[in-house]
């Protein structure tokens, strides 16, 4: 099953995605809340409900007509991991990581697919990263071993973890250039767990930078899988419904090429994941 989140008159809105359509889910079922997260807390049976919705009556609109909004448009936490590929580890002058490179990023910085990535006044150093975002369905109680983790994920999407590189280097720690507005990138679909291999291993991951191939590897050269990654973070916290994990990002950023390479206004960069889908967004200056 497909599911997006679109705006109808500026409000998120959870909907099923039937080939180049989707339905409201709340519109077709109507004790579902219209937003994910919300759907999740309340232990809404997603599945059977967008099962319902689909042989229902409830009128289908064209995907490509609608403004998307980030596929969770205010999780709970976003927590993402850095040099989770052992060629992008290596590519930046660092040895493969024994724990995972863990920050947050805040909702505030979170964008849809479709919406522009914003190069920042303070600076041009502005970096690509496509990643495969992971969203939880059901609370990860503490202390989960490996081997279960993986029954508590609702399914997967595409995530570009855009990054200001110098204001990243400014600290020890990544957040601040991993924080400004309109730099995550989230979408367009989650595609649940059951339609894809466990863990969503063996998958292609592409990032695009105005067509041209950028980054090439396979979900495979995780050096941290997903099971693993929600068993370690679940030693430290609790994971909720509509908590978000992405998952780092493969060799070829722009800023380990000679010379660098910096998204620019005018680029076009796409993140796309084998059995998932494609994510899109426009490169735009940040506003005068």
């Amino acid at each position: 099953m497909k599911f997006t989140t679109y705006l109808r008159q500026g409000a998120p809105r959870l909907a099923v995605v039937d080939g180049d359509s989707f339905i409201d889910l709340n519109d077709a079922q109507p004790q579902v809340p219209s937003d994910l997260r919300a759907a999740l807390h309340q232990g809404v049976d997603l599945l059977a409900a967008a099962r319902a919705a689909l042989a229902g009556a409830t009128p289908r609109q064209p995907l490509a007509a609608a403004t998307l909004a980030p596929l969770v448009p205010d999780p709970g936490k976003t927590v993402c991991l850095g040099l989770n590929y052992f060629d992008h580890a290596k590519e930046g002058g660092r040895d493969k990581p024994d724990y995972p490179w863990f920050f947050y990023r805040g909702s505030s910085s979170l964008i849809a697919h479709g919406a522009a990535g914003v190069v920042p006044k303070v600076s041009s150093r502005f970096d690509y990263e496509a990643e495969l975002a992971v969203v939880i369905g059901r609370r990860v109680p503490r202390h989960t071993p490996q081997a279960d983790a993986l029954q508590y994920v609702l399914g997967y999407s595409c995530f570009n973890d855009m990054s200001v590189r110098d204001y990243q280097k400014r600290t020890p720690q990544w957040t601040i250039g991993k924080n400004f507005d309109g730099t995550g990138a989230f979408g367009p679909v989650l595609v649940t767990a059951d339609e894809l291999p466990p863990g969503a291993a063996g998958l292609q991951i592409q990032g695009r930078l105005n067509g041209a191939v950028m980054q090439d590897a396979n979900t495979s050269d995780m050096i941290f899988n997903v099971a693993e990654t929600i068993a370690l973070l679940a030693e430290v916290l609790t994971l909720e419904p509509g908590d978000v994990i992405a998952m780092g990002t493969p060799a070829g950023v722009g800023q380990a090429r000679t010379p660098p390479v910096w998204m620019k206004a005018g680029d076009t960069y796409e993140v796309a994941i084998e059995g998932i889908g494609t994510l899109v967004n426009p490169i735009v200056n940040e506003a005068a």
